[in-house]
């Protein structure tokens, strides 16, 4: 199935709803179906191969994933974050595209060579054509196993590799998790990330599908998103972990009567900020959502219901508030070792995951599947005896001491329980000894007297000496991606400046 379809669907079920951005103002699926239509007619006339979007979110987002997909090509939603040289190396796999780009963005695609229009401009110009009556019938539909979306991970570890979605990925994972036009005709949904994550993708298109309006917090700030939610009746939401802890730490006022559902994703989730939001919050659903892009979005899911009975059970089911849940619909998953074999509930391993959602596919390489389908998503976890998932971060990020594999997370978790500490980083540092060492970065609440060895002597109360960091230094701030991802090659890189003293 195109992804078209779903968009064809949403009109020909509720066309004057409006589904994206303000109420006043928004776009509903009879108008964003013929705008796709005028923005597909355009990219055939201009002989692209693909759509560039290099801009923030907005209105203009869904209106070129929608015109990419009737005009057969994909949609490439790009970091505007990007520094030139790596902005430039990965436009230059686009010289055929049509480009979208904000007035700070423009000068980038101009230098690759493409045709630029900014997103007012886009816009202007199909409705232009849409309301002249140029453009008034639907073009035919591309492909549905073509490309849909190429989404460049967003190289927390190495340069940024570009996840190929394709049109029955996408659709896949709507059907399976969500029912047509289920959404009440009051329900609208925050989205706080960034266009090319593929949560904004996913939100786009599984909203849309409910029928439940989409608005876009462009720069997140605690105030701006409390504010945008009491103005809008926002009742569902989406945050990353570090946007949900900015909200529960701040003084801003946070009453949000229309809040229904609050989705959380992208990351470890502290358990004194969940736990915090659950008591702020104690009428709103609270859903942790694990996915990759690879998988096009959600694999794994804690409901509402977990989330309760994890506060309210004994400590095993208590824990379950530390996991990702139980696996979507059509979702397969294996924890394996090293050597490829299923592990038992309780152990470790990599997770590795099949369905028809799970894409794995990375342009210009190929499929990363083994012989059965499956796909490593290089994500260390276990399972417990109930089926829920405990992620408990990259098999790269493992620190290797001795002979001893040593998960970072295990021992970040440690120190986030300290009050004193907001936010923290723990790496593997070379050791000519040991091979590597660990050293953490940790930021403290304003005002703490934490000193290191105490730091030291609280995770050593709780780990074994031989997970306890060498050396903790205090930073105003880790290096983090917009989506809240830690940058782990930005933290080694400045621990190993600040050892040599540059």
């Amino acid at each position: 199935m195109n992804i078209t379809m779903l968009l064809d669907m949403a009109a020909d079920g509720f066309g004057d709803r409006v589904v994206v951005g303000g109420q006043d103002l928004g776009l509903t699926p009879a108008r964003l179906q013929h705008l796709s239509y005028a923005g597909a007619e355009m990219i055939r006339k201009s002989g692209a191969d693909a759509l560039v979007y290099l801009a923030v979110n907005g209105p203009a987002f869904p209106v070129a994933m929608f015109a990419a997909a009737r005009a057969g090509v994909p949609l490439v939603p790009v970091n505007y974050r990007l520094g030139r040289e790596q902005l430039d190396a990965l436009l230059s796999n686009h010289p055929r595209a049509l480009g979208i780009a904000g007035a700070e963005q423009a000068q980038a695609l101009h230098r690759a060579g493409l045709t630029v229009l900014s997103p007012d401009e886009w816009l202007g110009t199909l409705a232009a054509s849409v309301d002249g009556g140029t453009a008034a019938t639907a073009p035919e539909d591309g492909d549905s196993d073509a490309p849909a979306v190429i989404i460049y991970t967003s190289g927390t570890t190495s340069a940024p590799k570009g996840v190929l979605l394709r049109h029955e990925n996408l659709s896949s994972y709507v059907l399976a998790s969500v029912e047509f036009a289920a959404a009440g005709a009051d329900e609208a949904a925050l989205v706080s990330v960034p266009p090319y994550h593929i949560a904004a993708v996913a939100n786009v298109i599984t909203n849309l599908y409910a029928g439940r309006r989409t608005v876009v917090l462009e720069q997140f700030t605690p105030e701006q998103w409390l504010d945008t939610a009491r103005r809008e009746g926002i009742t569902n939401a989406l945050v990353v972990p570090t946007m949900l802890a900015r909200v529960v730490e701040s003084d801003a006022d946070k009453a949000m009567p229309s809040l229904r559902g609050l989705a959380y994703g992208g990351g470890p989730m502290p358990a004194r900020v969940i736990e915090r939001a659950l008591q702020i919050w104690p009428d709103v659903g609270f859903v942790n959502a694990y996915g990759l892009t690879e998988t096009s979005s959600t694999i794994a899911v804690l409901g509402p219901d977990d989330h309760r009975a994890a506060l309210e059970g004994d400590e095993s089911v208590r824990a379950r508030l530390g996991s990702v849940g139980q696996v979507v619909p059509g979702i397969e998953l294996e924890i394996r070792d090293a050597d490829d074999r299923v592990l038992e509930s309780g152990v470790t391993g990599r997770i590795c995951v099949r369905g028809e959602q799970v894409s794995a596919e990375y342009a210009g390489i190929g499929r990363m599947v083994d012989e059965r389908g499956f796909f490593d998503t290089r994500d260390q976890g276990f399972l417990d005896d109930e089926g829920f998932l405990f992620v408990g971060g990259r098999v790269d990020d493992t620190i290797i001491r001795g002979a001893e594999n040593i998960a970072p997370a295990e021992i970040e978790d440690v120190i986030l329980r300290h009050p004193a500490v907001l936010d923290v980083a723990v790496v593997g540092m070379p050791d000519p000894d040991w091979g590597q060492r660990i050293e953490a970065a940790a930021v403290l609440r304003p005002g703490s007297a934490l000193t290191p060895d105490e730091l030291r002597d609280f995770i050593r109360a709780a780990l074994r000496s031989s997970k306890t960091p060498e050396r903790i230094v205090y930073w105003d701030e880790l290096p983090r991606n917009e989506t809240g991802k830690l940058v782990r090659r930005h933290v080694v890189d400045r621990l190993t400046k600040q050892a040599s003293g540059v």
